[in-house]
């Protein structure tokens, strides 16, 4: 059993870092979309790349329940992870809308721009919420260590 966590742990930890590898690489591709279709078609298969990843990210990250060590350590703080929980997967739902907006938009340069924004709008939006996911996990642990002192 330990082995199999072990290996889950690796997985999860290459898939955070394929994703945060994506994540600037798709940054990168949005400052030159402007005309470029090139470009789109590069966003586009990072999009696809992330939507094919995260699903499997949160569902490792979920094995044992969702901030699980949140949880244990601040059991009143349920309603933030349950926050927390519904943010993330309405991310991931807004992210396949862009996608399913961006494969629709016939020609794409019409809504380029709006798109470009929304984009890195969501990028803002998922790297704020993994960050608040980071501090509940230190919070509940600090608080947890600053109790004893």
């Amino acid at each position: 059993m330990a082995r199999n966590s072990h290996i889950g742990n690796n997985t999860l930890i290459d898939i955070s870092a394929l994703e945060y590898i994506l994540l600037g690489d798709l940054l990168d591709l949005l400052e030159e979309a402007d005309g470029d279709v090139g470009a789109w078609k590069w966003i586009s298969e990072v999009l696809d790349t992330l939507l094919k990843t995260m699903p499997r990210e949160f569902e490792l990250q979920d094995e044992g329940g969702y901030m699980e060590e949140v949880l244990e350590e601040q059991p009143n703080w349920q309603a933030q992870v349950k926050n927390l929980y519904e943010e993330r997967c309405e991310l991931l739902v807004k992210l396949k809308e862009l996608q399913t907006r961006m494969q629709a938009a016939r020609p794409l340069k019409k809504i380029a721009g709006e798109l470009r924004h929304d984009l890195r709008d969501w990028i803002s939006c998922y790297i704020a919420h993994q960050r608040h996911e980071r501090r509940l996990v230190q919070d509940a642990f600090n608080n947890d260590i600053g109790a004893a002192d």
